[in-house]
């Protein structure tokens, strides 16, 4: 397999071929002064950043500086997708065999009880497609793909990048982490964010999103950006101005890229925490489980069956889909990568003691903080505080009610999994909020679809 390196031409962003032995090293406090006077870097700026990160010649204190000062004063769009093309193109690049195989992957920008992921590798694997996932850890109030995987015992995350492209070339689908060789200046300017307060910018999270999920060397790409109480968009105006960036930008790289905005004010599905939400998508690969989990992994697997030509149209690759799900093969594929990726294939999870919390009194379920409820995962142990926190994988919740829901006193609103509920039972009972009246019908689950078609966007409700 070969890693291919420079960055490409984008007829949509005017970024130019760039081999690294053309770059000119420019020095950081230069940059940082044009950013930080609100002025856009050239092409030729934004690479001598990006390989000064990488290779170690721009040292932290600059960096961050830099990021503070794109923080405050954005990014153009072509400085977007230059800051993208220089990340993708600090390392390695997958390569894949020209087969006509389409190459394809998903990304989700987090919410409570997302586990999304580990249905579409399978099941897009199922549909005939490759599916090289590259997936993180949970950080804050939404956990992560790969801690949820390691609830199941032996389970590999830690492919390297021959490992993770032969498994895709004999099973169809991986879930691992990146690797050192995939995008390595993002890996350092993330890091640099987490603790310099400059997580929440636009181009950045562009950046970081867009290089690792190119690296892949897609031919499409799904996204699912999620907004309200569980995300870390609170508004679906805010997650559509972060679709539109995310969308543009992997157009320019010439993949065929669209985001899905998609209701997070209550959590996906009823289970919250790791082993729980492995069990929880465990049951739609078996044709059951949640409506909300299998409607929302159909409606994303066919969206890219469709964008890579897979599938001719949406009707033809949701039906598959739901087909698929129904017959037990995509459970059969699931526990295949299970085995591939050293875990074991009986599912021995580990769930912790259950105590059940009821309502105090009657009324109707009128709001639910999710992302409270998140930070009462971690306080059981469930997620991270910090980078380095260990996992109890055990822990978690159940909710049985959702938004709009009539409850009456004494009816059980959560069950939680839990060594010392105790501890957490106020703050998971207080992020569920009562009314005496009927609510207002709950938003839709997807909330509109965006992606680009003759440089322009299109948007469609859900």
């Amino acid at each position: 397999f070969q890693a291919e390196d420079g960055i490409r031409d984008s007829s949509v962003t005017g970024v130019q071929d760039v081999c690294s032995s053309d770059l000119v090293f420019v020095q950081p406090a230069a940059l940082i002064a044009i950013k930080r006077d609100g002025l856009e870097l050239s092409d030729q700026q934004i690479d001598s950043f990006v390989s000064g990160v990488a290779d170690g010649r721009i040292p932290d204190y600059q960096a961050a500086a830099m990021l503070m000062a794109i923080y405050l004063r954005g990014m153009s769009p072509r400085e977007t997708a230059r800051l993208t093309a220089a990340m993708l193109h600090s390392g390695t690049r997958l390569q894949w065999p020209d087969d006509g195989i389409p190459v394809v992957d998903k990304h989700s920008t987090g919410g409570l009880g997302d586990k999304t992921s580990l249905i579409l590798a399978p099941l897009l694997a199922e549909c005939g497609v490759r599916v090289p996932m590259l997936s993180g850890r949970g950080l804050g109030p939404t956990g992560g793909t790969l801690d949820k995987l390691e609830s199941i015992p032996g389970f590999r995350t830690g492919l390297s990048i021959v490992e993770l492209q032969q498994q895709v070339l004999s099973l169809g689908c991986v879930i691992t982490g990146t690797t050192a060789e995939l995008a390595p200046a993002d890996r350092r300017l993330y890091a640099l964010r987490d603790v310099t307060g400059t997580v929440p910018s636009i181009p950045l999270i562009t950046g970081s999103i867009m290089s690792k999920k190119l690296s892949e060397s897609p031919a499409a790409l799904v996204l699912d950006v999620k907004f309200g109480s569980g995300a870390f968009m609170k508004t679906a105006a805010e997650a559509a101005q972060l679709a539109e960036s995310l969308v543009r930008t992997g157009t320019s790289m010439h993949v065929r890229t669209t985001a899905l905005l998609t209701d997070m004010n209550q959590p996906l599905g009823a289970m919250c925490g790791n082993a729980l939400e492995v069990q929880e998508a465990v049951q739609v690969m078996q044709g059951h489980g949640p409506a909300d989990v299998r409607r929302l992994s159909v409606q994303l697997a066919a969206q890219v069956l469709v964008d890579s030509a897979a599938c001719a149209d949406p009707v033809a690759a949701t039906a598959r889909c739901e087909r698929l799900l129904e017959s037990g093969a995509v459970y059969d594929r699931f526990l295949r990568m299970v085995s591939a990726q050293g875990g074991d294939h009986r599912l021995p999870l580990q769930f912790a003691p259950v105590t059940e919390l009821t309502a105090a009194r009657d009324g109707f379920v009128q709001q639910i903080q999710a992302e409270q409820l998140g930070y009462a995962v971690i306080a059981m142990g469930g997620g991270r505080q910090r980078a380095a926190d260990v996992i109890d994988h055990s822990v978690g919740l159940e909710m049985l009610v959702r938004i709009g829901d009539r409850v009456a006193a004494g009816q059980p609103l959560v069950r939680l999994y839990c060594h010392d509920p105790q501890a957490v039972g106020q703050q998971v009972l207080a992020s569920l909020v009562l009314s005496e009246s009927p609510v207002l019908e709950p938003l839709p689950l997807i909330h509109s679809r965006l992606t680009m078609l003759d440089h322009q966007f299109v948007q469609q409700a859900g």
